[in-house]
């Protein structure tokens, strides 16, 4: 396991999510992309948008595949080539921080433990109000979340995506089972503490009224952490 200063290789980011999800992930450096890879993305881009507009508006399990690949003015078969499950639909923008947290990992200040890193992004998001944090109360923020946790098909489903963020994390740190221990750690934490700060502004408060605790939050976290994955000595 690495969790104190020692280098890790990892993963590789593709950029920053779109739309509802927001602009959470890393900042890696620009990558020349085909034009062939940004015409894939912008089908993606424009499938999904036209998905979440129909679920929003009639709910998940209202809205049928054959729907949304007619309003994106494609054919089922094709539909299913850029999303294997309905359920991708509405959240393959998560795929856009699968490996998120493996990058900052992989992408630290040399001398920087990964706790380290990881506390400094995940408060940054914060104060970006990173709806991945689940500080945001943009209206759209707040539809599409509470289409998320109110169909438990697509809360399932984001848990899918979150092992595979606990994988990637897990690689980036070694990839034995004390990495993948510290990884499955480090993954719930920040789902707990997304989940609490929506929470709260699903009841009522404003971001800016959740923010001063959820920086505490975050920090008194980050020492649980650190006191469960970097024993003294």
């Amino acid at each position: 396991m690495v969790m104190s200063g020692e280098k890790a290789g990892g993963g590789n980011g593709n950029g920053s999510a779109a739309g509802a999800v927001g602009e959470g992930a890393p900042d890696p450096a620009p990558v020349r992309v085909s034009l062939r890879e940004r015409k894939k993305q912008l089908t993606y881009r424009a499938i999904s948008d036209a998905a979440i507009a129909m679920f929003l508006e009639r709910g998940f399990d209202k809205v049928s595949v054959a729907e949304v690949a007619a309003a994106a003015d494609i054919s089922k078969p094709t539909l299913f080539r850029y999303f294997p499950a309905k359920e991708d639909l509405a959240l393959h923008r998560f795929a856009d921080h699968e490996d998120e947290a493996a990058c900052v990992v992989a992408g630290r200040a040399p001398g920087d433990s990964p706790l380290d890193a990881l506390r400094r992004h995940f408060l940054d998001r914060l104060d970006r109000r990173d709806p991945v944090t689940g500080l945001s109360d943009a209206p759209e923020v707040l539809a599409f979340h509470r289409l998320l946790y109110g169909t438990p098909a697509l809360v399932a489903r984001l848990y899918a995506y979150q092992g595979r963020s606990e994988a990637a994390l897990a690689r980036a740190l070694g990839g034995e089972v004390p990495a993948r221990l510290a990884a499955g750690q480090v993954i719930a934490v920040l789902r707990i503490l997304a989940e609490e700060n929506w929470r709260r502004i699903d009841a009522g408060e404003s971001a800016d009224q959740v923010y001063a605790g959820a920086v505490q939050s975050a920090e008194e976290a980050f020492v649980q952490l650190r006191r469960g994955l970097e024993p003294e000595g």
